[in-house]
């Protein structure tokens, strides 16, 4: 067999393919009753149920005809965002084939913009209040925060800050962090309740070189405050230790809060745990652990202990804050043989990681509140995915225009997350990209018949059922199309 004839036969066993049946292939940009994002006549109508455009004309006064009709220029840009633009100039995407039909108040990136620059700190403020209320009328027509109750069990707020890399000179705020790139600080907070998906209760831009603590009292207090509205829950702030300190801590507890935080091994901290009783230490499932049958425990080299801990005890009494040092240590893996063998064994042969609870014992007891506090990296998965959507960039030279694109990036999360609960728990859990793909760029042709509007979708979409749940509950019934 030749050579030629082999590879022609290996190639036709090859996977998916260009169709070569035709002699020529050919593309031609001229169909005007196209649109390539069908999902987000679902879900804007979702935004325009819980109020968006009424929130925005009514609680945003941007000056000049730039600020006018804010309603339309807002849900322009957070629709955009829906769709996966990360640009000013993405916002074209909006503008083409039939979204026209499909849409009214679709503006033009140039004039998206002039908005975005008009704002300023003050109008940002006002954006923050707008995008708390809207998540209030989100939660009112999705199942955002739905999950199988518990007596006793605690919305999870998490709180933490990221930077989001600049590029150029241009951009107002931008500086060195502590991450070593070169960008501005996003602080964000979010709420999780037992088996939902995460949703962002407050968010504020910062310059770079801030540090993480900077205005998170503020923050803190915002969160909580939209989340009172949200659930009746009691709220338990985690953060890790560059969030530990009075200002933070205390905004927590003061709204009724508990808190959650990890704490540095100073000398105070070391002297309590260097207390704890070598019989308290429990092994716990971690990360290598293996489950023995044979004595129903994790085989584990993983141990948890706690002790009664007063946080800021060298302040005034009003000050301090009462609570619990839960710690958990693991083998130090490079201590020296004469460490191994026990000298100096208490902080050179195990690792030491300790954090502050305000939780009662009675509610959670020292592995369920260790496994609790562990969890606060969701929030990590929450800045990665606004980094792989929205926050790609933040666009504008101007501080206070990044500040709005935030607020804005944090309403089209909401929104796009509230839109997938509508359509069942699984979706709701995926991250915005997976979204996007499967219910938001879904590709349709506009057909017009006896005054009534029918989208032609693809045929045998994987994801039919759920997304024509989702245009069910946000636009009535679809009407059966004709062939």
């Amino acid at each position: 067999m030749s050579k030629e004839r082999s590879w022609t036969n290996t190639k036709g066993i090859c996977g998916m393919q260009l169709s070569h049946t035709l002699a020529a292939t050919s593309a031609v940009f001229d169909e005007p009753n196209l649109v390539s994002s069908a999902g987000l006549a679902p879900v804007m109508a979702l935004a325009e149920s819980a109020g968006l455009h009424d929130l925005a004309d009514t609680h945003l006064s941007v000056p000049t005809d730039k600020g006018a009709n804010a309603g339309s220029k807002v849900a322009s840009l957070v629709g955009g965002m829906v769709a996966g633009a990360d640009s000013i100039d993405d916002m074209a995407l909006l503008r083409h084939g039939g979204m026209g039909r499909v849409f009214t108040g679709i503006y033009a990136p140039s004039t998206l913009g002039s908005f975005l620059r008009s704002f300023t700190f003050g109008h940002v403020r006002q954006l923050d209040a707008i995008a708390s209320r809207f998540l209030t009328r989100l939660a009112g027509q999705a199942p955002l925060l739905e999950a199988d109750r518990t007596e006793n069990e605690e919305a999870m707020v998490d709180v933490d800050d990221t930077i989001i890399e600049v590029h150029g000179y241009a951009k107002q705020g931008a500086g060195f962090g502590y991450s070593g790139v070169r960008g501005l600080n996003a602080l964000l907070a979010t709420l999780t309740r037992p088996g939902s998906a995460p949703v962002i209760v407050a968010q504020r831009l910062r310059k770079g070189s801030t540090g993480s603590p900077r205005g998170a009292k503020r923050l803190v207090t915002d969160a909580l405050k939209t989340v009172r509205a949200l659930s009746s829950d009691t709220p338990l702030v985690r953060a890790d230790s560059a969030f530990y300190g009075r200002p933070t801590i205390g905004a927590a507890v003061t709204a009724g809060a508990h808190v959650s935080v990890t704490v540095r091994l100073d000398t105070t901290v070391k002297k309590a745990i260097a207390s704890i009783d070598e019989s308290a230490w429990q092994t716990i499932e971690y990360t290598d652990a293996v489950y023995d049958e044979t004595t129903d425990q994790w085989i584990s080299r993983a141990e948890v202990a706690e002790i009664g801990f007063t946080a800021f005890s060298g302040r005034k009494k009003a000050d301090q804050v009462p609570g619990r040092l839960v710690v958990r240590r693991i083998p130090d893996l490079h201590a020296t043989p004469a460490q191994a063998l026990g000298q100096d064994a208490l902080f050179d042969t195990w690792r030491f990681h300790a954090f502050f609870t305000t939780v009662p014992d009675q509610a959670m007891n020292t592995v369920t509140v260790d496994k609790t506090h562990r969890n606060h990296a969701i929030i990590e998965q929450v800045h990665a995915d606004l980094k792989n959507s929205a926050l790609a960039h933040l666009p504008s030279g101007r501080f206070a225009a990044n500040a709005a694109w935030l607020v804005l990036a944090v309403m089209a999360f909401n929104l796009t997350r509230a839109a997938a609960t509508l359509t069942g728990p699984t979706p709701a859990r995926a991250t915005t990209a997976t979204i996007r793909r499967k219910l938001i760029a879904v590709p349709a042709r506009l057909a017009t018949s006896a005054r009534q509007m029918t989208l032609h979708l693809p045929a045998a979409w994987p994801w039919q059922t759920a997304w024509t749940r989702l245009f069910t509950h946000t636009c009535g019934p679809p009407t059966p199309a004709t062939t």
